[in-house]
């Protein structure tokens, strides 16, 4: 039974990160397994991808399972023994000796099929010397072989060999690389090539370690400069078995004496103290196991013949994990080692008496927790590291590292290990532990961790600068603000910034930093937090306005829409200018050279609320000796910004904004609002009062014409506004100049109403003669003259707007024959005026003369003797119409008389009808016999008419016309549609000619018979 008593090694820190554990038998439970049952058979034991091998001194191989049970067995050598053996991709190669050979002999086996592949024999020259030892690269492609004699062989392309077309004696020749008699080989390892995946890697080729008894060497066998001669590397050696490639297959580890040293191509590395005898070395995953007798009495590993049991073979085995410089295991073996298996995970320790005991690893978290116990951080975070733990189990170590030395009061150790825990650990853990105000410090050092790695949200920001202001660090805060704005400059395009910047604007502007929170928002282009920066808070409108000027049009549109008022308000001049450019221009709106952008004094910042006032600090005005350099980056960022507008259009492309958006701003500023106005209108669409064409093209094809006309007619309407509002003769004739222009677009109704709202008489009659409502301008001067009924003006006004209108317009002289005819005064005044009224009626025969009797008879104003003359020639003619009319009843009764009487004769059967006419009607020659009379009193000879004719020729004629007219009547009958539409014209005319047409009493002529 092994002895797990724990000895101190010199130098090492030792724990017990192994548990013991006895391996029986699978069928005997109370005895070890049964090929290892006889130990001194097996001749040596290693791991394969097939299981584990084990050969015995009769040149047998078997394959074991996982119960070390035997599942393949075969015979290597026959009637010899197995010496050395290694395993690659399924192909196992072994060293041995047979009776009938002479030295040793080389077998290759497919471990799927046992069969051998080839066979050679190890026989460099005449005299044999047995094998020390050799090595096997892990893609079978050389292999190496240690003789006694201190010579060592090389297979290359060993792999190529193994391919099923080749014979099966058919192996490369070998090369002797190596030769140091009389000092024997002792150890071989090849340094494989890098991983694919291990983008650091930077030596690419392979390497060869040889190691004798007193020297180390390397030999370059593949690669760029492969070949020449071994390089010595150091002049110490090892014992036989006491050289072993690491887990990486990097280095080479001997065991000696004094100290455990590895060698890598450049040399010797730092060795790690052990003192002591060793008789083996081997690995296990990161663990260097360590055999050796417990006394000073060196032993030296038998090769022929197999060792003894006893006490003087006792063995101690020490397990190293040389990277993390700790022993994790040492026990003692009283029966002595035989063989130490590294194996699923597992080392396996095979006793001279056939025992075998389990080394099983305890889990990385048992090994922390006993490393957290003795307060071991650092060799924890070395163990998780050499483990390749997650991240956050790394994270999670340094955060026990941090609460430990937290607890210890080690202010500054802690934070370095909880800034190693950023995006583990949540924020929110650390900084609770730094809020009182003697670790503020730390807490600064957290979050400006926190900013720096993009991990920071709105509430770190506010926190970092809030401590900033408290503490009133202003180099501090100039140093955050601008490292972390260039640092951002790659990940500002994809939007990512490294703090809040809502955020931190608004805490500079509530602690009255004013200027970093303009730099801020200048730097990131946040335009409308910049503006609301330098007009709300620090009242530099000329910098405000500059700064809207380089940011274009697009930008400037809507921040002026919402700042225009405090700006016109502080810069009336200015600010007029940049909104007529604005409007006006299609590109960068440049600087005037004669616009006066004086800076205004910066406000010192004041006292503001916080939102971290558990800080317990006092807040006080922040410093200025950062402003001069705020400025100079403040220009120098302008001046980029100018230069690479982001996304900004060609000018060809910008839409300018309509000028409407602006017109609230001009409130109090009438004067400047009118300035405003013309120059838009004379810059963007060429209109102006005066009467020399403009020199600016009108507005280009690109906008919306709609849209152009709506603006128009705004900026015209508020200018005639403005216009009369004024009140001034030189404003009143502005107002009359836009009123009586026909090019420009001003809106008639809307200038009607001013006109109305501010009794602007000229424009009103202006405005209604141009809608064409002159009976408006009539009823105008009539209500005035109603006012002031002494006055002459406005009954005058009144008759010269009807010579003007009347002749177009006739019922106006009906509604001024009643205004002159009204009272006494108007009839006495303008007596010569009714008269020719009178005339133009008679002439015009515009109102019937009952319609001017009744509207000189609705008062007693006007006397009979006015109209009488006019009055008498219309009854005259009226008479002379009626006997005209009555003429012609006359005739028609007598036509209708003698019709119905020729119908009566013609229906009365006793009246006969006799014929008188001797002459034909078609050909007016003589008639005779045949002939044909109609009862029309129209007579034909016979051959004049056609044949089968029934009806008169010149009647039928005469009666198909009729018969066309009727059908049209009926036609007509039944468009109800056209006929509504004429009687809303002429009601009367329409309805009577309908009635004479027969239309409204129509009879069809399918029911009317011939």
């Amino acid at each position: 039974m092994a002895n797990t008593t724990v000895v101190a090694a010199t130098a090492l820190r030792q724990f017990a990160f192994f548990d013991v554990h006895p391996v029986k038998d699978a069928h005997d439970l109370a005895s070890s397994p049964e090929i290892f049952k006889n130990a001194s058979e097996i001749s040596t034991v290693v791991s394969s991808s097939a299981g584990l091998l084990a050969a015995d001194i009769h040149g047998s191989v078997h394959i074991l399972n996982k119960e070390f049970v035997s599942t393949t067995s075969w015979v290597a050598h026959v009637g010899g023994r197995v010496i050395h053996m290694a395993e690659r991709k399924g192909v196992l190669v072994t060293i041995g000796e047979e009776n009938a050979v002479r030295g040793s002999l080389l077998n290759i086996w497919d471990l799927g099929k046992t069969d051998k592949r080839n066979q050679a024999p190890i026989q460099p020259s005449n005299k044999p010397h047995p094998v020390s030892c050799f090595a096997l690269s892990s893609a079978l492609s050389f292999l190496a072989i240690g003789l006694a004699d201190g010579t060592v062989l090389l297979y290359r392309h060993l792999d190529q060999s193994l391919s099923p077309a080749a014979s099966l004696t058919t192996l490369p020749k070998t090369r002797t690389i190596h030769e140091s008699s009389p000092e024997p080989i002792t150890g071989l390892g090849f340094r494989e090539l890098p991983s694919p995946t291990n983008a650091d890697a930077k030596d690419n080729n392979l390497h060869l370690f040889i190691v004798t008894t007193n020297s180390v060497y390397f030999y370059h066998v593949s690669g760029k400069g492969s070949g020449g001669s071994s390089v010595l590397l150091d002049d110490i050696g090892c014992g036989l078995g006491c050289a072993v490639m690491d887990w990486r297959a990097e280095k080479i580890v001997l065991a000696r004496d004094e100290a455990v040293y590895a060698y890598g191509l450049q040399g010797r590395e730092p060795p790690y103290a052990y003192e002591g005898c060793k008789s083996s070395i081997h690995t296990h995953l990161n663990y260097v196991i360590v055999v050796s007798p417990p006394t000073t009495v060196a032993t030296t590993r038998k090769l022929a013949a197999p060792a003894t049991g006893g006490d003087g073979d006792a063995s101690r085995v020490t397990v190293f994990d040389m990277e993390n410089k700790v022993v994790g295991y040492t026990g003692m073996f009283p029966e002595g080692i035989r063989e130490v298996i590294s194996e699923w995970g597992n080392i396996y320790i095979l006793t001279n008496n056939g025992q075998l005991t389990r080394l099983a690893e305890k889990s990385t978290s048992a090994k922390l927790s006993m490393l957290y116990a003795k307060a071991l951080y650092p060799l924890a975070l070395s163990l998780a590291q050499t483990q390749h733990l997650d991240e956050s189990y790394v994270a999670d170590i340094h955060r026990q590292h941090g609460d430990y030395l937290y607890t210890k009061g080690d202010w500054d150790g802690a934070m370095t290990c909880y800034l190693k825990t950023i995006g583990w650990v949540k924020p929110s853990y650390v900084v609770r532990k730094f809020l009182d105000a003697q670790r503020i410090h730390n807490l600064v050092t957290y979050l400006q961790e926190l900013h720096a790695l993009g991990l920071a949200n709105a509430d770190h920001t506010t926190l970092l600068l809030n401590t900033y202001t408290k503490l009133k660090d202003v180099a501090r805060l100039d140093n955050f603000i601008k490292t972390e704005s260039r640092r951002s400059g790659a990940a500002e395009s994809n939007g990512d910034l490294p703090f809040d910047l809502d955020t931190a604007i608004r805490v500079c502007r509530q602690a009255g930093y004013f200027d970093h929170a303009s730099y801020l928002a200048k730097r990131y282009k946040r335009h409308e937090e910049y503006l609301r920066v330098m007009i709300e808070d620090a009242g530099k409108y000329g910098e405000a306005l500059t700064y809207l000027r380089h940011l274009g049009a697009a930008a400037a549109e809507s921040n002026l829409a919402r700042y225009g008022r405090a700006m016109l308000d502080n810069l009336p001049e200015e600010t007029t200018q940049l909104l007529i450019d604005l409007c006006t221009v299609s590109g960068p709106l440049t600087i005037p050279e004669a616009e006066d952008t004086t800076p205004q004094q910066s406000s010192t910042p004041a006292n503001a609320p916080s939102y971290l006032s558990y800080l317990a600090l006092s807040r006080a005005p922040a410093p200025e000796d950062k402003v001069e350099e705020f400025k100079a980056d403040e220009e120098e960022d302008l001046t980029e910004a100018q230069a690479t507008q982001p996304g900004a259009p060609t000018p060809s492309q910008e839409k300018r904004p309509s000028p409407t958006l602006y017109f609230a701003h001009f409130v109090d500023h009438p004067s400047y609002f009118v300035r405003f106005l013309e120059s838009v209108a004379a810059r963007r669409w060429g209109q102006s009062l005066s009467s020399l064409p403009s020199s600016l093209p009108n507005a280009s094809s690109d906008d919306d014409e709609d849209s152009e006309k709506r603006n128009q007619a705004a900026v015209w309407n508020t200018l005639l506004e403005l216009y009369l509002d004024g009140g001034s003769p030189e404003q009143q004739d502005k107002a009359l100049k836009v009123l009586t222009s026909d090019s420009l677009p001003c809106d008639k109704t809307h200038a009607l109403i001013l006109c109305s709202s501010y009794s602007y008489t000229r424009g009103l009659v202006i405005l209604w003669e141009k809608l064409g409502m002159y009976e408006d301008v009539l009823r105008f001067w009539m209500d005035k003259h109603n006012t002031s009924p002494s006055e002459s003006s406005a009954s005058t006004e009144v008759v010269q707007a009807l010579v003007r209108y009347g002749p177009t317009h006739p019922h106006l002289y009906e509604l001024v024959l009643r205004f002159l005819t009204s009272t006494p005064e108007l009839l006495t005044r303008h007596q010569a005026d009714v008269e020719k009224i009178l005339e133009h009626i008679e002439k015009e025969r515009t109102i019937p003369p009952l319609g001017v009797v009744q509207i000189l008879s609705r008062n007693g104003v006007a006397s009979v003797g006015l109209v009488k003359d006019w009055l008498m020639g219309r009854i005259k003619e009226a008479r002379e119409e009626v006997q005209t009319d009555q003429q012609l009843i006359n005739s028609y009764r007598l036509e209708t008389d003698a019709k119905l009487k020729q119908v009566a004769e013609l229906e009365d059967p006793m009246h006969a009808k006799v014929f008188s006419v001797t002459r034909c009607s078609q050909c007016s020659g003589q008639l005779d016999l045949p002939s044909v009379h109609f009862m029309c009193n129209h007579s034909y000879h016979q051959r004049c008419l056609l044949d089968h004719e029934t009806e008169c020729p010149l009647c039928v004629r005469q009666h198909g016309v009729i018969q066309e007219i009727r059908r049209n009547n009926e036609r007509m009958a039944d468009q109800h549609e056209l006929f509504l539409a004429d009687v809303q014209e002429n009601g009367f005319k329409v309805v009577a000619s309908g009635f004479g047409k027969g239309v409204l009493n129509m009879t069809r002529l399918d029911d009317v018979a011939v």
